[in-house]
């Protein structure tokens, strides 16, 4: 029996609530440009209740999905920001390089031997 995912059974807080976030501005980009879910299903090449769900932020949605909402949204270059490195402040204090070390050091060769 396969084991259950509990990240869509009980996702914690944080992650239900940016889903639910992205989902409500998902929408709002879609009713502005005044397209119907039926729509914005044919112009993603999913079915309707696929978009009604990653509006709702439901966990189990396809990420597939989210970003072909954006792409037919004409927002996915806003999706480059999302998880950059370079914005990573925990991940470069742990690897010990700060962004101005990082930016000095990627320019070239590297001296480690």
């Amino acid at each position: 029996m396969p084991r259950k995912n509990q990240l869509m059974a009980a996702p914690p807080f944080a992650v239900e609530s940016a889903l639910k976030t992205l989902g409500n501005h998902l929408r709002t980009a879609r009713l502005r440009r005044n397209l119907s879910l039926g729509d914005m299903a044919t112009k993603v090449g999913v079915e309707r209740h696929s978009i009604a769900e990653a509006e709702a932020g439901k966990p189990g949605t396809a990420v597939a999905t989210y970003v072909g909402i954006l792409w037919a949204l004409n927002l996915l270059p806003t999706l480059d920001r999302v998880a950059d490195p370079s914005d990573d402040q925990e991940g470069l204090t742990l690897s010990g390089q700060t962004n101005r070390e990082r930016a000095r050091t990627s320019g070239g060769p590297s001296n480690a031997f």
